[in-house]
């Protein structure tokens, strides 16, 4: 035999050897121990050869419950989940439910399970009406049923509740009925009076109206009140004239506007008797009932997108359109039947404000929207790596479990246990919004201009790395996640540019922190009554216990913030006695606004972590909780710069919480399949690769 066919031959033998154990795992060879421990959680081979169905989920109930003789799963999945979903837990279910038993969720058989999902071979043309098509389908079953006419905190819950599942199926289903509810139904219940109430909700609640959210310019987005849409009002006719004076101030990236939507909110400049009385909102009907448009209204396509291609997004001119009167939306201004402006709100700014206040709900939404997405990368990436084998670490040994290599581990849970933290905080966040008061639309209006952009940031982060940790398999559309980011990119300038939002937010703090000072008074509100009390004193040497304890954990975030916000408002003044203005010295001080932002959100998302683990009874499940909450501390430590760029961290204790990093990654890994079964997502809203990810892959499934 040649040298050549003998090479061939023997790489032959060694790939067959390769497979061999990687379908069929041997315990490590006691005289050749493997460096890195194996650890029960999940444990079955991806072969149906090796096992079929009905033995794979006897072995997993008895991983559960047994586990082979090595460590069980140490805590109650099932209470988990209802720290995470908190409210609303049987809506969810049964919301998932239909969308797994109707057809138009394009369900499929792959490896043995049905997964639903969009068709994304489709074009948008076809996306965009199979999504109104499955809104139809909700409409019927009930789903909207009060999403307007009912307003009690626990009806808004349960429409949050039933968003956050149609976001897990599709995000563009999930944005074109919030663009319905909450954008265009939310601004006649906020920006309406009860003759708009009257009119608008029921229609709107039951689509014989559809509606859309005309604000964003190709001109102006962040900044609302540059908008140059321009309104004006005829006393002799009683109506309204709306007019896009220029190319800029077309309506920009308008969800449903496309093709679908009958009625549209229009934010204007509102100009009576030549005075400019500043952004105002108007209905205005863009097409007749047989679907054309309306005379002098002109609506173009936005075109193709990187994601949410299923959501017709459109631009709007309108060349001196008409309107009653009636159509202004009135809850804080108004225009009398001859021409006079009417407002119990003399000051422009603060009129603005109020104005503005009850978006506050896309921000709210788009929070939440985020966690449950980083929770599908990650229920996809980790179970995928409870399976998936490469490389062995001994002459003869298996293949290891890539969650078993601690650097696998480190890649993906600290991201679970932020997930983790950012879902008790947009749960927060949610019940903020819906017991709202006057006295607390300032403290949301803070608080959700800080959780919208860390939580979706952290999403986009977390679904990057989840693609990247599962290889190749990530580029297949099926598998979710990698399209997942293009679907959710759009998050980070949706609803207010991130940074722009936290922005705000180091501002709401400065305005504070100057109040208190200026009035020699104690600090009260946005959470900054630990200003109150003594700065917090770091230990010279942090040990694992103290790293650990949540004493700790509040001190050293308490001092960043405090720090921060006492930098912040030195180098405002400094810029302001020097004769530079508002605006410019904002400008300038802008990294230090980004610090202290960041570390306003950290700190609160911080203390909700805390109030929930000490609500829950001692046991496994609190026990395990505070791991995922000493994880996500210690992992900011490390991760921001700003601890030891301000002296808060010593080089040697920055040391001490990298390796604490990777105690925790160990300790967690027992737990990483409970941890990601309690976020209550079913099977079918995950992907092949989660499962028998090469039975989905077999050539029967092709030939299928």
């Amino acid at each position: 035999m040649s040298s050549s066919s003998t090479s061939s031959t023997e790489r032959v033998a060694f790939r067959a050897q390769v497979l061999s154990r990687h379908l069929h795992p041997s315990p490590s060879s006691s005289s050749s121990p493997c460096l890195l421990e194996p650890r029960a959680c999940l444990e079955y081979p991806p072969s149906t050869k090796a096992m079929d169905t009905k033995a794979m989920r006897k072995r997993k109930h008895r991983f559960r419950h047994e586990s082979d003789g090595h460590e069980s799963i140490a805590f109650d999945t099932k209470a988990m989940r209802k720290l995470m979903d908190d409210h609303n837990l049987e809506d969810r279910d049964w919301l998932y439910g239909l969308i797994i038993q109707s057809n138009l969720f394009n369900p499929r058989d792959r490896g043995g399970k049905v997964f639903v999902g969009p068709d994304y071979n489709q074009s948008k043309e076809q996306q965009r009406v199979m999504t109104m098509k499955r809104i139809e389908y909700l409409a019927e079953c009930g789903v909207f049923k009060g999403y307007l006419t009912y307003s009690s905190p626990p009806s808004q819950l349960r429409r949050f509740a039933l968003q956050e599942v149609a976001d897990s199926f599709d995000h563009s289903l999930s944005i074109k009925i919030g663009v319905h509810f909450f954008l265009w139904g939310g601004a006649l219940q906020f920006f309406g009076t009860k003759r708009h109430h009257d009119k608008w909700l029921s229609d709107t609640e039951n689509y014989r109206v559809k509606g859309c959210f005309a604000m964003t310019e190709l001109g102006h987005g962040s900044n609302v009140r540059g908008i140059e849409t321009i309104t004006t009002y005829d006393s002799d006719t009683g109506e309204f004239i709306v007019n896009t004076p220029c190319e800029s101030a077309q309506k920009y990236w308008i969800g449903g506007a496309a093709n679908h939507a009958t009625h549209t909110v229009v934010f204007s400049q509102l100009k009576i008797n030549g005075t400019n009385q500043g952004v105002h909102a108007f209905i205005v009907p863009i097409r007749d009932a047989d679907g054309n448009v309306c005379p002098n209204i002109r609506i173009a396509d936005c075109g193709h997108k990187i994601g949410l291609n299923g959501v017709d997004n459109g631009r709007i001119w309108f060349d001196n359109v008409r309107i009653p009167r009636e159509n202004l939306l009135n809850s804080v201004a108004d225009v009398s039947a001859d021409g006079q402006y009417l407002s119990a709100i003399k000051d422009p700014d603060q009129r603005f404000a109020a104005f503005m206040a009850p978006l506050t709900s896309g921000r709210v939404i788009l929070a939440s929207s985020a966690t449950y997405s980083a929770k599908i990368g990650l229920s996809i990436a980790i179970r995928y790596a409870l399976t998936r084998r490469a490389f062995s670490l001994t002459s003869n040994g298996p293949e290891v479990l890539l969650l078993d290599y601690p650097t696998h581990q480190r890649r993906l849970l600290p991201l679970l246990a932020k997930t983790y933290a950012m879902s008790f905080a947009a749960n927060h966040l949610k019940k903020l919004y819906v017991k709202r008061t006057p006295e607390s639309i300032k403290t949301i209006h803070v608080v959700s201009s800080a959780f919208k952009p860390t939580l979706t940031w952290h999403n986009m982060r977390t679904l990057q790395e989840c693609r990247e940790a599962v290889g190749g398999q990530g580029l297949k559309t099926e598998n979710r996640v990698g399209h997942l980011k293009s679907e959710y990119d759009v998050q980070s300038t949706f609803e207010g540019d991130n940074n722009v939002l936290m922005q705000q937010v180091s501002k709401a703090l400065l305005g504070e922190y100057v109040s208190a000072k200026k009035k020699n008074r104690p600090f009260n509100g946005l959470g900054l009554e630990h200003m109150n009390k003594p700065c917090p004193l770091i230990p010279s040497q942090l040990t694992s216990s103290i790293l650990r304890s949540i004493q700790f954990q509040m001190n050293i975030f308490q001092l960043r913030e405090r720090d921060l916000l006492n930098r912040f408002a030195a180098e405002v003044a400094q810029h302001q006695a020097q004769g530079v203005s508002r605006e410019i010295t904002f400008t300038l001080t802008y990294s230090l606004a980004e610090d202290l932002g960041k570390a306003f959100a950290d700190l609160s998302i911080m203390q909700i972590f805390i109030e929930a683990e000490e609500a829950v009874p001692a046991g496994h499940l609190k026990n395990v909780l505070g791991l995922v909450r000493s994880l996500y501390a210690i992992i900011l430590l490390e991760e921001d710069a700003a601890f030891l760029r301000y002296g808060y961290l010593s080089t040697d204790n920055a040391a001490a919480v990298r390796k604490e990093v990777a105690k925790l990654c160990v300790e967690l890994r027992p737990h990483a399949l409970a941890l990601v079964s309690s976020f209550g997502i079913p099977d079918a809203f995950l992907s092949p690769l989660a499962f028998n990810w090469i039975e989905a892959n077999a050539w029967p499934s092709v030939e299928n």
